[in-house]
């Protein structure tokens, strides 16, 4: 199930599903770790006797405040004539996740309502030797277990703590869990349990005729009790509508930083761009880790998860910030690899959000021989997408600390890492992490990042390795127009593979990967070659639908339910060839279809402005990871763009 409305400050990240159910608690690193481990925190009504869980029979709309990381989540029942209301937030400087719940009666009656929340964490992402306690000195529940906790407290009517809570066991000895105890409209009040637990707290609410009441509940996230102690101590005297009140202003004044920045867009993609910058954010760590994705249904489908740093993911949404004007944090990203990067000078498959090596499929050993598991494209792009960083900011102080371990090393593994008969990259595995080849994206990328590494060593004196390093970028140029472009097809080939027993192995398929020809400098947008690949692209891989939408490759089998289409549409995908129409545009009218692209990215996004990996191509419905942090960059670049190719073209 989707992700529809992450919430956090780069330390503490909060997910929803489309429900808007609590489903994901991170801490303390954005993706790193899950301490609910994808169970919803629930929400329960009770009211004359009887008691339901929620939203399920209510009606749901699931967004957020405009231009704001706080979620506006409504759930109404017109039988019952009750409509909830949830503004929350992860606040921008503390650790503390805030919830404000207004219940309005629409029956006219006087209503005399309980409600109730459940919480089931599974501290540093398992339930083994978990602790729930109720703390009298503070009024309040912790979970706890080793340096986490997380304390939860309520404010009502002026008055802070509960009206009723309850801890106990989840499964084991056949116990379901302790939300049980709230069914019959009670709690037991048992102050502690330890080992796999759970807890739920109830409020006590009386709503006028035709009125509304308002309650509030958060959790503290700290290392100690003392920590989540003092927060809490903060937030009673405070008030816990200050605290969301200036992160609702902290994200409005954040996401218009550039003013004018979507002067003359449809509204529809304004406000998908600015949605798409405050996205991206919350998927980003303090440390500057940029998180693929977190979204932890994706465990039921490969028992991982996409909460990891992608070096290529990471460098392209690092560039989307550049191009809309937040310099700080994509150094921040780029101080992250230079922090992980290995001495030989290459990046690995991918990395925990703490920068340690994460989970991988990619061996060392293949065919009996050594090999480096890596995709040789996430080196590259990195130095590609600092050099845009530099030409743009020009931060001189900022790139100097970086220039040996990150520039240098890496442009010099690029210039290593080739194969001496043709010049082409030797083979490592391609960006879809689906085979190991020579591949037209991986050339593509190596080329602009040997260019970029050319420009920092010139910018720095060295001239004799600049040349060296245009001469390697030249000859990549060279050996991709010669061995990877396909005349017959008009198309640039996914991959080669070369044997020394045999002919060149060459993958015909095509692959919208093969823009990359034009993304990173490979190629002009108006060379012959490039504009037959965006041809042949748009021809093989549209599907033909009423969704519509390019597929990833012909025969794309991932999430793929029927055969009628090449492939599910992706929002990557489909935005790179909004790229190319931008890029060859010669007229103010040439970029309408480009305009056409962006309004049908925005018009397949969730209603909270969340895009997803992919599209089912024939309902529309999101599949895979939701949101994932590439879709939002690859929006924000493109409407980049289009709005400096339109300036140009206009004036």
């Amino acid at each position: 199930m989707a992700r529809d409305i992450p919430v956090g400050n780069g330390q503490m990240l909060v997910a929803y599903d489309v429900k808007g159910l609590v489903r994901d608690v991170f801490y303390p690193h954005v993706g790193q770790e899950n301490h609910t481990g994808g169970a919803a925190l629930r929400v329960g009504l009770w009211e004359d006797g009887c008691f339901e869980w929620l939203p399920d029979g209510w009606a749901c709309e699931v967004g957020y405040l405009d231009d704001t990381l706080v979620t506006q989540v409504v759930w109404t029942h017109a039988g019952r004539g009750l409509r909830l209301a949830f503004n929350d937030a992860v606040d921008f400087h503390e650790n503390v996740f805030l919830r404000k719940v207004s219940v309005a009666d629409a029956a006219g009656r006087r209503r005399m309502l309980r409600l109730f929340f459940g919480f089931d964490f599974s501290v540093s992402g398992n339930d083994i030797g978990d602790t729930v306690a109720f703390r009298p000195e503070a009024g309040c529940l912790t979970h706890y277990k080793h340096d986490r906790h997380f304390l939860v407290n309520a404010l009502l009517c002026g008055r802070a703590g509960f009206d009723a809570f309850a801890t106990g066991n989840k499964s084991r000895h056949g116990f379901e869990g302790t939300w049980k105890d709230a069914e019959d409209g009670a709690l037991s009040g048992n102050p502690i349990a330890q080992g796999s637990v759970d807890s739920v707290v109830a409020l006590h609410l009386t709503v006028e005729a035709g009125g509304s009441e308002t309650a509030w509940l958060w959790i503290a996230a700290g290392g100690s009790w003392n920590e989540v102690l003092t927060l809490n101590r903060e937030l009673v005297k405070r008030g816990p509508a200050r605290l969301l009140q200036r992160t609702c202003d902290y994200w409005r004044l954040w996401a218009a930083k550039e003013p004018g920045a979507t002067d003359g867009l449809p509204e529809a993609v304004a406000r998908l761009y600015r949605r798409s910058l405050l996205v991206m954010r919350s998927q980003i760590d303090r440390n500057g880790a940029i998180v693929a994705a977190n979204d932890s249904d994706s465990v039921q489908y490969n028992r991982d998860t996409y909460s990891y740093v992608w070096p290529r993911d990471g460098a392209l949404v690092a560039h989307a910030l550049d191009l809309a004007g937040y310099p700080e944090i994509s150094q921040s990203f780029f101080r992250f690899c230079a922090s992980v990067v290995e001495r030989e000078g290459y990046l690995l498959h991918k990395y925990t959000p703490a920068g340690t090596a994460a989970s991988s499929w990619h061996p060392w050993v293949r065919d009996g021989h050594r090999q480096l598991p890596i995709q040789e494209d996430e080196t590259a792009l990195v130095i590609w997408a600092l050099w845009e960083h530099y030409r743009r900011y020009r931060d001189i102080e900022f790139v100097t600390p970086l220039y040996r371990p990150l520039i240098k090393n890496g442009a010099n593994f690029l210039m290593n890492y080739r194969d001496g008969a043709t010049g082409l990259p030797l083979p490592s595995y391609d960006l879809w992490e689906e085979r190991y080849a020579v591949l037209t994206f991986t050339a593509a990328a190596v080329c602009g990042g040997l260019a970029a590494a050319a420009g920092f060593v010139d910018a720095f004196g060295e001239r004799e390795l600049a040349a060296d390093y245009r001469k390697g970028a030249d000859a990549m140029r060279d050996a991709a127009g010669r061995y990877l472009f396909l005349p017959d097809v008009g198309c640039f080939a996914r991959s080669i593979s070369f044997s020394e027993e045999c002919e060149p192995a060459v993958d015909r398929v095509v692959d919208s990967s093969v823009c990359g020809a034009f993304l990173f400098g490979l190629l002009p947008p108006g060379d012959p070659r490039v504009a037959e690949t965006a041809r042949v692209v748009r021809e093989r891989l549209w599907c033909r639908t009423d969704v519509g939408g390019l597929a990833r490759y012909e025969g794309d089998p991932y999430y793929r339910a029927r055969g009628d289409v090449p492939g599910n549409p992706w929002f990557v995908t489909t935005l790179w060839f909004a790229q190319y129409v931008i890029a060859s545009a010669r007229t103010a009218a040439d970029l309408a279809p480009a305009l056409s692209l962006l309004e049908w990215v925005a018009s397949h996004a969730l209603t909270s402005g969340v895009l997803a990996e992919q599209l089912d191509p024939h309902t529309g419905q999101p599949l895979s990871v939701s949101p994932l942090t590439w879709s939002h960059a690859a929006f924000v670049t493109a409407v980049c763009e289009y709005r400096l190719k339109r300036q140009q073209l206009e004036n």
